[in-house]
């Protein structure tokens, strides 16, 4: 299972412009799918049997460094009725 980063787009947009859209890339920056949230680019590539990682904060997304990225984990919110 390869790693694959889910990236928002705009790249280098100005903190606190809006996200156009969310892409699946490779170790290599290439664009392998394009989803309107994060939340359907990592169902994607788990979907096509990709391991997904997300940049914890938007200005630490270094490749090489896996602490600047979590798993793509999709965070439920738990309603007690």
């Amino acid at each position: 299972m390869a790693n694959v980063y889910i990236e928002p787009r705009p790249k280098g947009r100005p903190e606190g412009s809006p996200i156009n859209d969310y892409v699946v890339e490779d170790h290599a920056d290439h664009v392998l799918a394009a989803a309107r949230t994060q939340h359907e680019a990592v169902d994607w590539a788990k979907r096509e049997g990709h391991h997904p990682l997300v940049a914890r904060v938007r200005h630490l997304n270094d490749k090489k460094n896996p602490r600047s990225l979590a798993l793509g984990v999709v965070n439920q919110t738990l309603r007690n009725d």
